[in-house]
């Protein structure tokens, strides 16, 4: 849910989750939930390798973690056609629209401070939106405002695919977007849009009085001890990283875009991070609590957060900035390169990571649900991932050309 797809794919999507469970963990697998032993653990080598192979997939990072059981965390292919590097779990990544649940926590902790109003019209903070004061800083989170999406303007993505490395301002990314009229009437229905999320960031910004990357390093990523996680301010990856590969190019040939500019996403989709860092946030996004036992958010305001909201696809629903897919809750992100899914199911106390380098959906759709299904069947068959197209409103055309294959994936690596 949420994929930005500027480029072939961008930014973005969504999951969702629920507080941890507290006390032991159950010694046998909850009914519904199948337990990791070698058994499993080669099913699951065996199902991702074979998505892989279908989809042309370059490379992929997994992590599987349930409590009570041994962990599943591997890496298959390459992370570099180039030199044919493996792909490694603790490689840096672009998170496409995962990035949008650290931004709206960002928001969440200033509501929390009493600095802004969840309720309150975004005209109170920010001039020059549209319709600013009828449209809530919650429908901004619970993407409800209407507001056309900037990532969906032919112009915008016709300028990012003939210059990817060109840097864009917020303020730019919102002119364009403020061009086009409302889709429709504030709080009316859901419809995933950036351009809320790019306000929401310039929101933390004038109210806190620093740039959104130093407050989200100081309040968001430094408490919850993510030091592989970071929001660029240029073209920067931090090394080591994962090459991502994309086709979102004039001639739809399939290339290395992992040095192209995220800025175009800033606080829709922009992050990097990790499989390590991820598996770590996703319990601290979904329970509201740090890994001291301290709390990222009142418990209130994680409350409201929770409180998903229909979409209009079945087993989908979205909260503030988090989504839940058949009980899965978190979020998923794509941006071109990449794609990214971090959620737990909570009644399993499953937490599930995935990273792939390639948004070359083709045939086989979105990369990172197709290997996420495969997953979710093995080993929580009642709850199986499963992200409808049109649950994914932000995508734009594929490339005509056709999808780039890529050698059979290696033998997997922790």
């Amino acid at each position: 849910m949420g994929r930005y797809r500027t480029p072939t794919v961008v930014a973005a999507a969504s999951l969702l989750l629920t507080a941890l469970c507290a006390g032991q963990a159950p010694a046998t697998a909850p009914p519904g939930r199948v337990g990791i032993d070698d058994v499993i653990a080669e099913k699951l080598d065996d199902a991702i390798t074979a998505a892989m192979r279908e989809a042309g997939i370059p490379g992929v990072g997994v992590g599987l973690w349930i409590d009570g059981d041994e962990a599943y965390v591997r890496s298959f292919g390459t992370s570099d056609k180039t030199t044919g590097a493996p792909l490694k779990t603790d490689m840096h990544t672009r998170i496409g629209s995962v990035t949008k649940t650290f931004t709206i926590t960002g928001v969440l902790q200033l509501v929390d401070d009493g600095k802004v109003r969840l309720d309150a019209p975004i005209s109170t903070y920010l001039d020059g939106v549209p319709g600013g004061g009828r449209i809530t800083v919650r429908q901004l989170a619970e993407m409800r405002s209407g507001l056309y999406d900037y990532t969906q303007d032919p112009r915008m993505l016709a300028a990012y695919q003939a210059d990817p490395y060109r840097a864009w301002k917020p303020q730019e990314l919102l002119d364009i977007a403020f061009r086009h009229p409302a889709n429709f009437p504030p709080g009316a229905r859901w419809e995933y849009s950036n351009t809320n999320t790019v306000l929401l960031g310039l929101l933390v910004e004038k109210v806190s009085g620093q740039p959104l990357h130093t407050y989200l390093e100081q309040n968001v990523l430094q408490p919850a001890d993510l030091a592989a996680t970071s929001l660029p301010t240029g073209a920067e990856i931090t090394s080591p990283y994962v090459h991502g590969y994309s086709n979102f190019t004039p001639d739809g040939a399939t290339v290395d875009a992992s040095r192209w500019n995220p800025s175009w996403a800033w606080s829709a989709g922009a992050m990097i991070s990790t499989v390590d860092d991820l598996r770590s946030w996703v319990p601290t996004l979904v329970g509201g609590r740090l890994p001291d036992g301290g709390r990222m958010l009142e418990p209130g305001t994680q409350a409201q957060r929770l409180r998903m909201l229909p979409t209009g696809h079945p087993d989908v629903g979205y909260g503030l900035g988090i989504a839940s897919i058949d009980g899965w809750i978190g979020h998923n992100g794509e941006l071109p390169g990449y794609e990214t899914i971090a959620v737990r199911l909570p009644q399993d106390r499953a937490t599930l990571v995935i990273v792939i380098n390639s948004d070359v959906d083709g045939k086989a759709g979105s990369l990172s649900s197709l290997v996420a299904n495969r997953i979710t069947r093995i080993v929580t068959p009642q709850h199986v991932w499963s992200l409808p197209a049109a649950a994914q409103p932000n995508a734009v055309p594929e490339p005509s050309a056709p999808p780039a294959t890529s050698p059979p994936p290696a033998s997997p690596s922790q």
